[in-house]
């Protein structure tokens, strides 16, 4: 079984064919399965033994491994000791954060920035966006500053602010089409505007540091709300007789959830339920890594709070609050999977889904046409090797999710 090779390129370099004991498209699973790599792009996939076609290809044989699509991260603020939208350098600092999380198999990430003055976003956005258009990044997330002071979280009080159409405007118009997703809290006044000029922009209104009942959430969802930020967390809790948002939002078809398996914000059996009620094409696993994701505890900055990381988990240093996590997409897959996900399950929540969420065609699946961006795991679901626009990079292991 195969599809269709593509027409030869004059002048290109040979392809290459890639195969493994399996090969999960995303949209079917080929054992023994092959891909056909040529331009940067997937050019043909199959099952068995290559297409005599390719017969004087480049071939790269993984063995037992497993090919997967790359992983799309749509909420990370930073690691390798950077953030996104901070440093003298934004460009440099925004590479460091993407090759870093790379290694573990992200070929898609969002640069997440958190609350931060006006003028300050305005600046990032702007310093971020040829990243963005030349496709190193997929977009800027605004988590900020529209959030409830009563579930800020990890963001400086002082600098939330209600969402007045005026500074949304500003800044999803720094440099249109940058910002791909924006957080709110919907029960903020003009909050239910907000969301509606957000999505006019064409960027993802995300719901979340919200203090939002269950009706508030669903009125958020009939605005335009598609994505709950980091669900579970800051937001109300469940409640059997007050739900709050977060039972609202699993039932709504329409909402696609952020889960963190990193066993620090969820605990397992939550992951499970979430991922089960929420199903296959709205569970998105995500890091909202911060700066010390892939290097040493000790002291960070998170916008402008200090963040104490300790055996990995990070806290704000005032208040003890969970900072974001030093968590990579492929622990991520780890502890999701421990957690009672079917692997297949959440190897959608990190690839097709957050592709879908984005409205991106061209990632998050390895059929023709595709990015060639995939991800070798091995049977403990480690990264061997990373496949980045077809440029083959190491893998970086990494340890073991702790989990309750």
């Amino acid at each position: 079984m195969s599809s269709a090779p593509a027409p030869a390129v004059p002048g290109a370099l040979s392809p290459t064919v890639y195969s493994a004991a399996s090969l999960r498209t995303g949209r079917r699973t080929l054992s023994p399965g092959w891909m056909v790599v040529d331009q940067g792009l997937v050019v043909a996939v199959g099952e068995g033994e290559p297409d005599a076609a390719w017969a004087s290809a480049e071939h790269v044989d993984f063995g037992e491994a497993t090919l997967v699509p790359g992983f799309v991260d749509v909420h990370c603020h930073g690691g390798g000791g950077a953030s996104f939208g901070d440093g003298p350098d934004l460009l440099a600092s925004a590479r460091k954060v993407a090759a870093t999380h790379r290694a573990h198999g992200t070929t898609t990430i969002v640069a997440s920035l958190v609350t931060a003055p006006l003028p300050a976003l305005r600046d990032a956005i702007v310093g971020l966006a040829p990243l963005v258009e030349s496709g190193e990044i997929a977009g800027v997330h605004l988590e900020g500053p529209w959030l409830s002071p009563l579930h800020k979280g990890a963001h400086e009080p002082t600098l939330l602010r209600e969402p007045a159409l005026a500074d949304v405007d500003s800044l999803l118009g720094a440099r249109p089409g940058v910002v791909k997703v924006v957080t709110i809290a919907p029960e903020l006044p003009g909050g239910l505007d907000a969301v509606r000029r957000i999505v006019e922009a064409g960027a993802v209104a995300a719901i979340g540091h919200t203090d939002a009942d269950a009706a508030t959430a669903t009125a958020a969802v009939d605005a335009g709300v598609t994505l709950a930020t980091h669900l579970f967390n800051a937001m109300l809790p469940v409640h059997h007789r007050v739900p709050g948002p977060v039972l609202a939002l699993l039932e709504d078809p329409r909402v696609a959830v952020e889960l963190i398996a990193d066993g620090v914000h969820l605990h397992p059996l939550t992951v499970q339920h979430a991922a089960r009620s929420a199903g296959v094409g709205r569970t998105v696993l995500v890091t909202d890594a911060m700066s010390a994701t892939g290097v040493a505890d000790g002291e960070y900055l998170l916008g402008s709070l200090v963040v104490d990381v300790v055996d990995g988990v990070a806290r704000l240093r005032e208040g003890g609050s969970i900072a974001g996590s030093t968590l990579t997409l492929d622990v991520a897959l780890r502890g999701a999977v421990a957690a009672g996900v079917p692997l297949e399950d959440a190897l959608a929540a990190l690839t097709t889904t957050p592709a879908r969420v984005l409205g991106r065609t061209d990632v998050g699946h390895l059929e023709p046409g595709a990015r060639a961006d995939a991800v070798v795991l091995d049977g403990a679901l480690t990264v061997v090797a990373v496949l980045h626009g077809g440029r083959r990079e190491p893998g970086q292991a990494s340890g073991p999710v702790d989990l309750l």
